[in-house]
């Protein structure tokens, strides 16, 4: 049952949403634009605020769907370990030649199923971060080290490992940012050049 529930936590978090999205409503590629990534922050910026909420809001049910399943199962399979299946899914989608997203929204539906305090914090952490930084890569890193130093003070030893491999896994996925922080090229969230990257309304008309 727990590999089966593994599984299907891994195709729901494998469909590409914003790929599907960009496709379908706009006639692209979201992964040829902006910042190349398939989420919902590279939506905002390349299609505009309406299918970013779109993406945002699928992306975030995905987790919570992976995470709701031993439930709904009444299976033992831990809803937390089901969701981070899904948040792999997500990150690394079969259905999309595993390019996928960066893993913040889904996660967020995990914790919200899983656990509604590590949401907390990892959530507000993220925004704290954007905030004083104005760097969407440093909050998406702040949520898995938040995650982390919470299950070393209040979860057990499986949690602590699955988060110390979750924010490796967030370095890993942010690499690219990373290296365009260290070169002084990362667009801050207020940067004018990211309107650069929107795809004019009478060409999205056009290759719808």
């Amino acid at each position: 049952m727990t590999f089966l529930i593994y599984l299907a936590a891994y195709l729901i978090g494998s469909i590409p949403t914003a790929l599907l999205i960009g496709k379908y409503a706009f006639g692209i590629d979201i992964r040829d634009h902006g910042s190349n990534n398939p989420g919902a922050t590279n939506t905002l910026r390349v299609l505009g605020k309406n299918a970013a909420i779109v993406v945002l809001l699928v992306d975030v049910g995905k987790g919570a769907a992976a995470a709701a399943l031993p439930v709904i199962l009444n299976a033992e399979t831990d809803p937390l370990m089901a969701g981070m299946v899904a948040v792999a899914g997500h990150c690394f989608p079969i259905f999309a030649g595993f390019r996928g997203g960066k893993a913040i929204a889904t996660t967020a539906g995990v914790l919200l199923l899983a656990n509604i305090w590590m949401f907390l914090i990892a959530y507000i952490s993220f925004v704290a971060v954007i905030y004083a930084t104005k760097y969407v890569f440093f909050g998406s890193l702040s949520v898995g080290a938040s995650l982390l130093i919470y299950s070393l003070f209040t979860e057990g030893t499986e949690h602590e490992l699955i988060f110390s491999i979750f924010l490796l896994f967030l370095i890993f996925l942010h690499r690219s940012n990373i290296k365009n922080f260290i070169d002084k090229n990362e667009p801050k969230v207020n940067d004018k050049r990211l309107k650069n990257d929107r795809i004019p309304p009478r060409d999205q008309k056009k290759q719808a």
